[in-house]
């Protein structure tokens, strides 16, 4: 296959579609995209701190073994993913490797099996060559721990690329993987997705199996983030489909198109604030900005005004947290609570406390309530668009223990209100796609989440596949990890409404 120098800075920022053509046409070898990840990964690595597991020398054998596919040696043929470096969270278990979660309770547990989503990786071709960071159980929208550290964000290494994924957006932004998986409970692949100038995919409940007791809970799922809207296409396309070990998991699976009519005629709603969150002006503007683009482009947008109040919402999150994925964090708090990250603890105490305040009856009152307001507001529309979150970021590192986020010393956002991903796992039914939507003068993108109705997968693509045409996104900046490019997304400096 082709001879490039695995050295080319433009090969790590290679989307994966792009990638497999290249294979295709034996332009690039596995092996030498391989080359050139870990090559990246070793100049930006103890910047970023990504990664918590590398597993450089099985990835090559691996890249080798795609690389003969590609050749059609043996009779073999690539299949989807054959020769794509993926970097796996993880709380993805992988058999005989870490299974830790981010937790000294568990620095010794190795998983038994692989997670649903890691054999479909490794089914599919994927090669995974590194385990991303998280936070403590995946339970914070930054990403640190007592474990493995901090996490920074490549566009700014003074800010986080947010959480819990955070570790698999800071790869993917970094040029360190081209796919990495992710799961989402209250906005952990939103975030780190908004926060890193990546994709991530929220798949509506069922749609991507699941593991393990909390595969139970409705508020999450497991899911795909890319650099491009065609690789979580793809990506997700691997992701799909029923597993026996999640009876919850919906058959049968469904296989996005992977091409789309433009957005002409299309009827979007945006919504800026839903409800009462408070939003960062720039925020604001780039997400007007990316609506703008979108009716300028022949779609039919629309700003609607969701009731949504703050009561409804802590109603809702508290009675379910608490009840569920807080409980869980509270046994282990139980037991092993010297052991624990200060945040985990204090979410511990929290969510025991909200126990004794709010009912899982009362928070289904609330959700209901919800969902039906979010019903009325995206009737006659395709799609909703609004921030994933309130502001641009805050820095890594921070545990958000005060009552506001705190940023260059100005408080910026109450910390329970500045990511607003929650509601849409409350209504997790839905479909919900981050794209990036500019960049903020503290030199971090911003997100837009693109919301469909309950499992229309393809209508949040149309408009994620659009949005890339009109608002292309670069990585070209990003080459020592600290100096980041918006391409033409620089924040807009005055607000541009909708007529």
């Amino acid at each position: 296959m082709s001879s490039r120098t695995p050295a080319d800075a433009d090969l790590v920022h290679l989307s994966a579609t792009e990638a497999r053509r290249l294979f295709l046409r034996r332009e690039l070898s596995p092996v030498e995209l391989l080359r050139a990840v870990v090559e990246r990964a070793e100049q930006v690595e103890p910047r970023i701190n990504a990664f918590t597991e590398r597993l450089f020398d099985e990835a090559l054998d691996r890249a080798r073994h795609a690389e003969d596919r590609y050749l059609g040696r043996n009779g073999l043929v690539p299949r989807p993913l054959e020769g794509i470096p993926v970097a796996a969270k993880e709380k993805h278990a992988l058999k005989g490797r870490t299974l830790t979660e981010g937790s000294l309770v568990h620095k010794d547990r190795v998983a038994t099996e692989n997670a649903p989503v890691i054999d479909r990786v490794l089914d599919a071709g994927g090669i995974i060559h590194a385990r991303t960071a998280t936070p403590e159980f995946s339970l914070a929208t930054y990403t640190h721990s007592r474990m493995w550290g901090v996490t920074r964000n490549p566009w700014n290494p003074d800010f986080t690329p947010g959480g819990s994924s955070g570790g698999a957006g800071a790869s993917l932004a970094a040029g360190t993987s081209l796919l990495a998986t992710a799961s989402d409970i209250g906005g952990s692949t939103r975030i780190p997705a908004a926060f890193t100038g990546t994709v991530g995919f929220k798949a509506p409940y069922g749609r991507n199996p699941g593991h393990g007791v909390l595969a139970a809970d409705h508020y999450r799922g497991d899911g795909p983030m890319a650099r491009t809207v065609d690789d979580v296409i793809a990506f997700q396309n691997v992701l799909a489909g029923p597993d026996p070990r999640d009876h919850a998991s919906i058959r049968p699976k469904l296989t996005l198109p992977t091409s789309y009519e433009d957005v002409r005629g299309a009827r979007i709603a945006l919504c800026v604030r839903l409800g009462e969150y408070e939003v960062h002006p720039e925020v604001e503007v780039n997400t007007r900005a990316t609506a703008r683009a979108l009716a300028d482009a022949g779609a039919h947008v629309e700003e609607v005004v969701l009731p949504w109040t703050r009561a409804d919402l802590l109603t809702a999150v508290a009675g379910h947290f608490s009840t569920v994925f807080g409980a869980l964090v509270g046994e282990t708090a139980e037991t092993h609570r010297e052991l624990l990250s200060p945040y985990t603890a204090a979410f511990a105490d929290t969510m025991a406390y909200a126990r004794t305040q709010v009912s899982y009856l009362d928070a289904l009152r609330s959700e209901h309530r919800l969902q039906q307001q979010l019903a009325a507001a995206m009737a006659g529309f395709d799609a909703l668009v609004c921030p994933t979150t309130a502001v641009p970021g805050w820095h890594a590192g921070d545990d958000l223990a005060g009552d506001k986020v705190v940023v260059y010393g100005e408080e910026v956002a109450d910390k329970l209100w500045c990511a607003m991903t929650s509601p849409f796992n409350i209504a997790n039914r839905c479909p919900v796609l981050n794209v990036p939507s500019g960049m903020s003068s503290w030199g971090v993108p911003t997100g837009l989440q693109i919301v469909g109705h309950p499992y229309d997968d393809p209508a949040v693509f149309r408009i994620g596949k659009a949005l890339e045409v009109l608002r292309p996104w670069s990585y070209a900046g990003i080459g020592d990890a600290t100096a980041p490019t918006a391409g033409d997304r620089t924040p807009v400096t005055t607000e541009r409404r909708l007529p």
